[in-house]
C-alpha cells in the first residue's frame, strides 16, 4: 500500500469512526480559545475546561489580561499546572495583541508566533477552528498515531506538520488531526492500542495490510 492510497483509505475509515469531531477545549470567541489552548500545555482539556470556566468570567477582553494581578491570575490557573509561566506568559500575550493587534487576536501564523506562550500547535489550532484555515494540529495524539499508522518516521512535531500538509488534503488536515485526538483517546492509547477492534486498521501499517 502507497502512502497516497494509505491516506485516502484512512481519512475514508476515520470519516465512517468519527464523522463529527471538534476541538474539546471550551471558549466562545478566539482570544478564549488562546488562552485556553495555552493552558492546556501538559494538562488535560477537561481540566482546562474547569479552569477556564471561572478565568473566563473574570477576564474577557486582551486588556483585562493584559492589566491583571499576576498573583490573582495565578489563582485563576494553578491547577492547569505550571501557573506562574502560564500566567506570566498570557499577561505578555495579551499586551502585544493590545499594543499591536488592537486588541484582536491575529490570523496568520507568523503573528501568532510573536505572542508569547504561543507555539505552532496553539497557531495551528487557532488558524484552524477560529479563522477555517487549513491547519496541523501535532500533539501527542498526533505524533503517535501517525508513527503507527505509518505516515511518518519521526517523532518531530514541525516535521510531522511538514509532511501532513503534503499527504493530506488542506481541506481535510484539521479534522483528521481532531480525528487523530479522537481515535487516540478512545482506541489507539499509548500503553495499550486495541488492536483488533481498530475501526482504521486496514489502514495502519502496525496491524493492517503490511504487517
Amino acid at each position: 500500500m502507497t502512502k497516497k492510497e494509505r491516506v485516502s483509505l484512512l481519512l475514508e475509515l476515520m470519516d465512517n469512526a468519527y464523522p463529527t469531531v471538534k476541538c474539546s477545549l471550551d471558549y466562545s470567541n478566539p482570544l478564549e480559545m488562546l488562552i485556553a489552548t495555552q493552558l492546556s500545555a501538559q494538562c488535560t482539556d477537561a481540566r482546562v475546561n474547569i479552569v477556564t470556566k471561572g478565568l473566563f468570567e473574570r477576564y474577557k477582553t486582551a486588556e483585562d489580561y493584559a492589566n491583571a494581578d499576576i498573583e490573582e491570575l495565578q489563582e485563576y490557573i494553578r491547577s492547569a499546572g505550571f501557573y506562574k509561566n502560564k500566567s506570566k506568559n498570557i499577561i505578555e500575550c495579551c499586551k502585544r495583541i493590545c499594543e499591536v493587534y488592537g486588541g484582536e487576536v491575529p490570523d496568520t501564523m507568523e503573528d501568532l508566533l510573536t505572542l508569547a506562550g504561543t507555539g505552532r500547535k496553539t497557531a495551528n489550532l487557532v488558524l484552524g477552528d477560529i479563522f477555517g484555515k487549513s491547519a496541523v494540529v501535532v500533539d501527542t495524539h498526533c505524533i503517535r498515531l501517525t508513527n503507527r499508522i505509518g505516515l511518518v518516521k519521526t517523532k518531530d512535531p514541525v516535521k510531522i506538520e511538514m509532511e501532513l500538509k503534503k499527504i493530506v488534503p488542506p481541506d481535510r488536515q484539521l479534522k483528521l488531526c481532531h480525528q487523530f485526538v479522537y481515535h487516540g483517546r478512545a482506541v489507539c492509547s499509548a500503553r495499550k492500542p486495541q488492536c483488533d477492534g481498530c475501526p482504521i486498521k486496514e489502514a495502519c501499517k502496525q496491524v493492517g495490510v503490511e504487517k
